[in-house]
């Protein structure tokens, strides 16, 4: 067993028998914050806890020790303050008088939201969960824990503090993807923000800060936890369902701090002066089609915002059918304000200059003009077609060839869509998922892997971002798990001589009751039988009195024949 005892339980480095850690300066007489667990307390007979990192309405997040895997790992307690406690000294938490029917609808939600999140194990862009598991009257999640800052923390550190579009694509764009398929789950965050985005040491960032929808909406029975600048208006408690749309609000809010380098105005502000201001120098310098895409990602009411990721993706990416879908949305405003197109909350400040005013006048009677032109056109040509229109129908039949060929080149256009990063996820989530229906044929090949999950995806055949027509092949190499292996027979060998050759072929070895001192005399699993790398097997060894034997009775053949005769 992994000695702990020499563990800082601040950044479970070893420190020997130190009380303060060199590395993070944590004293191993700090005590813990009430009402959270003891340091060094044991859940589950297998995570031990550590400090304290971060608390908020739904509970609280540890450092800890994986006793059994021998890593660290980040445990997350439910622990609504609001609504139940834990007496000085005591493990098990104690739900308030009157408070059992909101604290079992909020535990259900911890159970399902963190189980969700636990099949999405392996998205890149997502804190990988491990473990759901109960203990003390509640639960807890167990997830991975990696050296990462918050990416608020990564944008302070900039020159500038804030960085270019090119970057932020590169950055934020997988985190979009592991987005929409948080959606397809049935998972909504409602609590992106820079401060639950962290940024590893290879540049990659990953979503983090989840919490049960109870926990990130005000006028609720727990301590809300919105951040400012982040939060959609819908989570303040006003009229208007959460969905899709409030995190797409949040994710673009984020992009807007990456780009501009400060937060953006908060929501319940903007309801009644809604003036989001991007400052001259950066409206010249991004592209239009990235501000068009903030424009109408961060509209304050939910159903003028952009309403699916999918969308939201395609605008960042100036696809051809996202600006004909935005052209369309921005019209369906303008027709519901009564021909007012309202973009007022987000806008560029850059005055016109008097030879810019001279410019757009000349413009718009030019304009003018041309559609004058453009209305005679249209006139003359109906009056034209009405008159020889006999003349039109007798032809007909004989330019047969030419409709064949206008048909056909309308046939030629092809809608497109943008290929997202299906690795590590369930094939099972992706082929019921209705998200992909008609969107591509999915090609599918099996291989084994000792690193992902039988039936995740291991690679795919499009690159992710690669813009493909609709319905394009794409080849999915699915995992069947790690491949099987025969299990060498180790009977009649010392234990020391069994272990070595099980560990070599890829298998865990234990000896039954501890005994290792004799040979093998039973395996749990029949030799030449195959099963998969890591697999447990048991051994049973003979004890010395076995090996040398006194009663007479017993003295006829081998052990093994004694044992097994």
């Amino acid at each position: 067993m992994h000695n702990t005892d020499n563990l800082c339980m601040s950044c479970l480095k070893p420190i020997g028998e130190q009380k303060q850690c060199p590395y993070c300066g944590y004293h191993s007489d700090s005590p813990q914050l009430s009402p959270y667990l003891p340091v060094r307390t044991v859940v589950a007979n297998r995570y031990l806890i550590g400090k304290v990192i971060d608390f908020n309405g739904d509970g609280a997040t540890y450092m800890g020790w994986d006793l059994s895997q021998r890593v660290a790992v980040k445990i997350r307690e439910f622990l609504p303050d609001a609504i139940c406690s834990r007496e000085s000294g005591e493990l098990n938490i104690t739900v308030m008088p009157g408070c059992e029917r909101a604290f079992n609808d909020c535990y259900q939600s911890f159970l399902e939201l963190w189980r969700k999140l636990m099949r999405l194990m392996g998205l890149s862009a997502l804190i990988s969960v491990t473990d759901v598991v109960e203990d003390n009257n509640t639960a807890y999640a167990i997830y991975e824990h990696t050296e990462e800052v918050p990416l608020r923390e990564y944008l302070l550190s900039t020159p500038t503090g804030y960085i270019p579009w090119e970057r932020a694509r590169q950055m934020l764009m997988p985190v979009l993807s592991a987005l929409g398929t948080l959606h397809s789950a049935g998972i909504i965050h409602r609590g992106l923000s820079p401060q639950t985005l962290f940024v590893g040491a290879d540049g990659r960032v990953k979503i983090s800060g989840f919490s049960i929808w109870q926990a990130r909406t005000a006028r609720g029975d727990l301590n809300p936890e919105l951040f400012s600048g982040y939060a959609a208006i819908e989570q303040y408690g006003f009229d208007g369902r959460q969905g899709a749309w409030t995190d797409i609000y949040a994710f673009a809010a984020i992009l807007y701090r990456a780009l501009i380098g400060t937060d953006p105005i908060v929501a319940t502000t903007r309801v009644t002066n809604d003036r989001l201001m991007i400052p001259s120098k950066f409206a010249e310098q991004l592209p239009a089609y990235v501000i068009n895409a903030l424009v109408n990602a961060l509209q304050i009411l939910p159903e003028d915002r952009t309403r699916s990721v999918e969308q939201f993706r395609a605008e960042l990416s100036a696809s051809p059918t996202a600006t004909l879908a935005g052209e369309i949305h921005a019209m369906n405003n303008e027709a519901n304000n009564g021909g007012y197109q309202n973009t007022s909350n987000v806008i560029t400040e850059n005055p016109s200059s008097e030879k810019d005013k001279k410019r757009n006048t000349l413009n718009a009677f030019l304009i003018t003009a041309g559609v004058t032109l453009l209305v005679g056109i249209v006139i003359f040509l109906i009056l034209f077609f009405t008159i020889f229109k006999d003349n039109f129908s007798s032809s007909k039949k004989h330019n047969n060839d030419d409709t064949t060929s206008v048909s056909g080149s309308i046939s030629e256009t092809v809608e497109t869509i943008i290929v997202p990063d299906f690795t590590g996820l369930s094939y099972e989530a992706i082929a019921k998922n209705p998200v992909w229906e008609g969107k591509f044929s999915f090609i599918i090949k099996y291989e084994y892997s000792d690193t992902v999950k039988k039936d995740y995806v291991i690679s795919q055949s499009l690159s992710e971002q690669t813009t493909v027509g609709m319905g394009s092949e794409i080849e999915l190499v699915i995992s069947k798990g790690k491949e099987p292996v025969a299990v060498p027979n180790v009977l009649g060998m010392t234990y020391e001589q069994a272990k070595e050759k099980l560990t070599e072929s890829g298998f865990i070895c234990t000896a039954v009751g501890g005994n290792t001192d004799g040979i093998v005399v039973s395996m749990s699993h029949e030799p030449e039988s195959k099963h998969e790398k890591g697999t447990r097997i048991e051994l049973t060894v003979s004890s010395p009195a076995d090996e040398n034997p006194t009663d007479s009775s017993n003295s006829g053949g081998s052990i093994i024949d004694r044992l097994f005769g």
